[in-house]
């Protein structure tokens, strides 16, 4: 190691987006209350000219190919493999954001953890054991600041990717083709549809994307965004939201028995998962009574049934006494039979209606109603 000059001032880095243009410096300092002992400009935080002029080089090179860099939130993720291979960069690109093209080359990948060392893609092997980077940078002002930086193996990033996806994975609408959930579109199913800018909050994306990464536990702030999105929409859970539900509380919060919840599992005795599956059969007897129906139970009751059911369920059960008479008069007895026998399989796994449930319970609450809901048109679709 050779002693060399301390670089006064470093050079800007382009091509982060919310930064200036003409380049943000990743170390600099403007006023007297960030330097100390005296110390002013760059000398605050020593780094010779060498390593100065060999980091801002590679940044910026790194940051001019767009197609090797992706934006998440407010926050550019850059990478790299150590012997500087692009096939790592192309790999690791298209693992982030599947499509449905190149799933079963996604899906080789993943397959060959399991085998081998290498993976060969484009019949470029790349090794398992190869050391690989992600930064992710953010805008601050004239400056930019390190959300993180990441380093570990090829082969054990890939597999955390690979245990994210596992536990994302879950019964879907027959008109949804994709299997892989990306982390940009798992990060736009916390935001308001409706709204202009659909940026997730910021520091939320980078912390999704390290945790998944890492295999860590995710951020709290994407489980309670998600429910809280769900319940400003009235139940509207989406695929994409279950997903993440299903996969927070596995990871999480520990749920062993969410490991098999891929669709409906009939044989669980949670209470708040129950009561989800119950909610949305309730649901199905007032839509099937009152055909071409605008409003249901969902739009009205939803978020006090998940939060405060023994409120609430009295309320759905005098609604469907109702339903089901008017369902029995209009189609006979056959559907009313139907559904009593689903209910009173359902009502033999409760012990009472709680009067509130918590975070975690509401979760799971969620998840039973999407996963009964799915069934319904499971079955209507085979029909």
């Amino acid at each position: 190691m050779k002693k060399t000059e301390i670089a006064r001032i470093h050079r800007g880095i382009k091509g982060v987006p919310g930064a200036q243009t003409s380049g943000a410096a990743l170390v600099s300092f403007n006023a007297p209350a960030f330097e100390s002992y005296g110390k002013e400009q760059s000398y605050n935080a020593p780094v010779g000219k060498n390593a100065e002029f060999a980091y801002t080089t590679a940044l910026n090179y790194l940051l001019s190919n767009r197609d090797k860099i992706f934006q998440l939130g407010d926050s550019m993720v850059v990478y790299w493999a150590e012997n500087g291979m692009e096939e790592y960069q192309k790999t690791f690109s298209f693992v982030m954001n599947p499509h449905v093209d190149n799933e079963e080359q996604l899906q080789r990948i993943f397959d060959s953890l399991k085998k081998s060392r290498y993976v060969d893609v484009d019949n470029v092997k790349m090794d398992f054991e190869q050391s690989f980077y992600i930064l992710c940078l953010a805008p601050n002002a004239a400056r930019l600041s390190v959300r993180f930086f990441y380093q570990n193996t090829f082969g054990d990033i890939l597999k955390n990717i690979k245990e994210h996806y596992k536990r994302l994975d879950i019964v879907k609408p027959l008109w949804v083709e994709k299997k892989y959930l990306s982390v940009y579109e798992l990060l736009r199913e916390t935001v308001n549809p409706n709204s202009k800018d659909k940026t997730p909050i910021p520091n939320m994306s980078a912390m999704v994307l390290q945790s998944i990464l890492s295999g860590n536990r995710y951020p709290a702030s994407l489980y309670t965004d998600t429910v809280i999105r769900i319940r400003s929409e009235q139940g509207n859970v989406t695929w994409g939201r279950a997903s993440i539900i299903k996969a927070y509380l596995i990871k999480n919060y520990s749920w062993k028995e969410g490991e098999n919840y891929m669709g409906l599992e009939e044989t669980c005795n949670d209470t708040a998962y129950v009561l989800g599956r119950l909610f949305s059969v309730l649901e199905s007897i007032q839509k099937e009574a009152n055909q071409g129906i605008n409003a249901t139970i969902k739009d009205r009751y939803f978020n006090s049934a998940c939060a405060t059911p023994a409120s609430v369920f009295p309320i759905l059960f005098k609604l469907e006494n109702s339903h089901i008479k008017k369902l029995e008069r209009e189609k006979g007895s056959g559907s009313k039979i139907f559904y009593e026998k689903i209910i009173g399989n359902l009502m033999e796994k409760l012990v009472l209606f709680p009067r509130s449930l918590s975070l975690e319970e509401q979760g799971k609450f969620m998840l039973g109603y999407y996963h009964q809901t799915q069934k319904k048109y499971e079955k209507k679709e085979n029909k």
